[in-house]
């Protein structure tokens, strides 16, 4: 009889602790889950397998302990039956009875959940079918399970956890064990709702994609969405962090010792949604700005060159003055006054000012450039210092501290505002096309100015960029063997190299067939 009351015992240690080994373990696989826990797997395991350590180690010590105490009673030779029993009768009655009363609450409510449970999980398969049917296409049909299967698995763990509590409240444990439980029931609930709203938030945003793609028009406001579209994965990506520190705003409220946190999630999500706005208004005022520019439809070339070069300068300024905005008002969002911070600011400024010459002469040459019309956007144009290297191409930008060129290559090439030095502009009115053509010493000169005008009259005709025919300027040089004949062609700005090339074939062309061309040297190997 003393053996068996000893295996009772250590049985019950044991059952108890195999109770805690396996909340660890469901503990361990929540933490991996969810994706609000920043905790990495393989740090999970290294802790659920030291904890489990620790519960093995206890409940052995736990098991020493009673066979020892019991054979020191056995020792001592007191009956172990009767001396339990002695122990027992000193329990009041009453509490035998409530535990009873509390163990069959506590039997109903489990199985009162495993049938709420079943149901609710037949009601979500038939959501769940219900939902896939609404649209023939079965291209989501796996998200759709996979949704519904997520929601009647945290249903599930919140309501084992709900029963757990309901269990403590019924067996009369001490009232802190049913708190610290309800508390964990919240957060919990907290978390698996706002991940579940996290991921309905991002389906919505989808949705209404698809939706304001499909129904834009030019007759609606609709048709400026296109232009905002590429806003969406920046809308996304606040949203799910502001759903974020709500739940963690509401999991911080809580818990007593950390509840004054909650005061600085909200001051978070403010700065996230103020980051966002600032962001929206930008972009929606920018594209306002580019209706209304380009809104009258009869512009020049030169009023669109114009327009196209303000545009930059305004974005620019515009996101300067959001930047600004924005950093002072996050500063009284922190409670951070932003006075003394701003004349700091200005009295360093003034400082490295000095240092800055050359920043602020950009700047101001910048100014110098657009209100001086010494070039726009589109134009074509060589710039350069006569010591330094010159470059050429077409203006894609002009900002504030920078003059943006497209060389004919391809190459982008980015030149200081304060460096440009000289400026030749082929695009103001007209700009010439010069060519270039060698003609031998015995070549009849008059035939050959003929050939040129009537080619550049046919050029004239064909091409409407070309503003006049050609004319021949005259002898440019005397070479060793062949004269150098210099032509230009009045064409439209910025139009010049593409006329010389077609100018060149056709000379090539037309003097070869008139056998004045020289013939191409040929070397005599040795």
């Amino acid at each position: 009889m003393n053996t068996l009351i000893i295996l009772a015992e250590v049985s019950i240690v044991i059952i108890i602790f195999l109770g805690l080994i396996w909340l660890v373990s469901k503990s361990s696989k929540l933490l991996i889950q969810y994706r609000l826990f920043k905790i990495e797997a393989q740090q999970v395991k290294m802790m659920r397998r030291n904890i489990t350590g620790l519960l093995l180690l206890t409940a052995l010590v736990l098991c020493l302990v009673i066979v020892g105490v019991n054979g020191f009673l056995i020792y001592q030779g007191k009956d172990l039956q009767k001396y339990t029993l002695d122990l027992i009768r000193l329990i009041p009655p009453k509490f035998w009875l409530t535990l009873a009363v509390g163990m069959a609450q506590s039997l109903g409510a489990v199985i009162l959940a495993a049938i709420a449970l079943a149901l609710i999980k037949y009601c979500l398969k038939l959501a769940s079918t219900r939902a896939k049917n609404i649209d023939s296409s079965t291209a989501d049909d796996e998200s759709i399970d996979a949704f519904f299967a997520e929601l009647y698995k945290r249903i599930k763990w919140g309501s084992w956890l709900w029963i757990i509590g309901c269990c403590s409240l019924f067996l009369k444990l001490p009232a802190v064990i049913s708190d610290y439980l309800f508390v964990a029931l919240r957060i919990y609930l907290i978390i698996a709702v706002g991940l579940l709203i996290i991921k309905a938030a991002a389906a919505i945003v989808d949705i209404l994609d698809a939706l304001s793609i499909r129904y834009s028009s030019p007759d609606n406001l609709l048709r400026f969405y296109d232009r905002l579209r590429h806003l969406l994965p920046f809308l996304k990506r606040c949203l799910e962090l502001v759903l974020y520190a709500c739940i963690a705003t509401l999991v911080t409220q809580q818990i007593e010792v950390i509840a004054n946190l909650s005061d600085l999630w909200l001051r978070i999500i403010k700065i996230i949604t103020m980051v966002f706005l600032s962001r929206v208004f930008y972009d929606v005022v920018y594209l306002l700005a580019e209706e209304l520019v380009f809104k009258e439809k009869n512009l020049t070339e030169r009023q669109t060159a114009r327009r196209l070069t303000m545009i930059p300068l305004f974005r620019s300024l515009l996101r300067y003055s959001i930047y600004f905005t924005v950093g002072v008002s996050i500063l009284y969002t922190l409670d951070i006054n932003p006075t003394p911070i701003l004349a700091g600011a200005g009295i360093v400024g003034l400082a490295v000012g000095f240092g800055a010459q050359e920043l602020i002469n950009d700047i101001v040459c910048g100014f110098f450039i657009l209100f001086e019309n010494y070039y726009l956007v589109g134009d074509y144009i060589e710039a350069g210092k006569a010591e330094e290297k010159i470059v050429e191409g077409t203006v894609e930008a002009i900002e504030l501290r920078t003059t943006r060129l497209r060389h004919p290559n391809g190459q982008l090439q980015i030149i200081r505002n304060g460096a440009i030095g000289s400026v030749t502009n082929y695009s103001k009115e007209y700009t010439f096309a010069v060519v270039e053509v060698c003609v031998p010493y015995n070549a009849n000169l008059a035939h050959v100015y003929q050939v040129v005008e009537e080619l550049g009259k046919e050029l004239n005709a064909n091409y409407p960029d070309v503003l006049e025919p050609t004319q021949v300027e005259g002898v440019e040089s005397l070479g060793e063997s062949n004269l150098l004949l210099k032509t230009l062609t009045k064409v439209n700005p910025g139009k010049h190299l593409q006329i010389q090339r077609i100018l060149r074939q056709m000379f090539m062309d037309t003097l070869r067939s008139e056998n004045i061309l020289l013939p191409a040297p040929i070397k005599n190997e040795e």
